[in-house]
């Protein structure tokens, strides 16, 4: 397909003018980032990993009558999407104490949570994405109480699947985080899970030996990360080995 005008590029993607009308081409980056940009590289082969889960997962919500934006994947490193209204919320569901959470409450990471928690963090890469209450929402605009209550009951439901699925390859799905978008269908309004999922967005632990198969391995120095994401994508199917020309990661200025 051929490269289109480019709409937006954040941290790991690139979106393009789509093909159709209502429609992006979203590109996925071999970078990779954490503390807010602070810490980069480029892991080769990440872009192709993150594509192929991706589309597993979304494809997974889609036959289970979640909706999504995912359209169809192009290529190893693209896949049409549907053009949302994107809310500007991170919606993080946790399992388990882990990151930020285990530091502000001075939990030890890994301790299983009563039940799932919902929290919302304020989409703007200039203050740090911070966590917001939902009166700040609601008070803001971002969202209203139905939207709130619908988006609350979408982040559950993917809690549902993806937990089910890691655990059926012996993964621990410690938290993820979404987004979620607006589509319109004439004057009626819908909310679908935006953005991506997969390695990049969530926290995935080995059930039996809690080793770390997620952006963790990156931000902690814990290893290859290609080979962590490789490793999620052999046990789920999505690739039975790894993308050619991964290598060790570059760093970059």
């Amino acid at each position: 397909m051929a490269r289109r005008k480019k709409i937006y590029e954040g941290k790991a993607k690139i979106l393009y003018e789509g093909p159709e009308p209502g429609t992006y081409v979203q590109y996925f980056k071999d970078d990779a980032t954490a503390f807010n940009a602070q810490k980069k590289a480029t892991i080769e082969g990440k872009g192709v990993l993150n594509n192929r889960l991706s589309e597993f997962f979304m494809t997974g919500l889609t036959n289970i009558g979640i909706p999504n934006h995912f359209i169809r994947r192009l290529n190893m490193r693209e896949q049409l999407i549907r053009q949302v209204e994107i809310i500007p919320l991170e919606v993080i569901v946790r399992n388990f104490a882990a990151g930020t959470m285990a530091k502000r409450l001075g939990m030890e990471e890994g301790t299983p949570l009563p039940r799932p928690i919902v929290e919302f963090s304020y989409k703007n890469d200039a203050l740090g994405d911070p966590l917001v209450p939902e009166e700040y929402i609601l008070a803001f605009g971002w969202a209203s109480q139905q939207d709130m209550d619908d988006i609350v009951s979408i982040a559950l439901r993917v809690n549902d699947f993806l937990a089910g699925v890691m655990h059926g390859v012996g993964i621990k799905l410690i938290d993820f985080k979404i987004e979620i978008g607006r589509i319109w269908d004439g004057d009626f309004m819908r909310l679908i899970v935006a953005d991506e999922i997969s390695p990049d967005s969530c926290r995935l632990w080995d059930m039996k030996t809690n080793r770390k198969l997620d952006k963790d391995v990156f931000r902690r120095d814990l290893g290859d990360l290609a080979e962590a994401y490789t490793e999620v994508a052999r046990r789920l199917g999505v690739m039975q080995s790894a993308p050619v020309n991964i290598g060790k990661p570059k760093l970059i200025n």
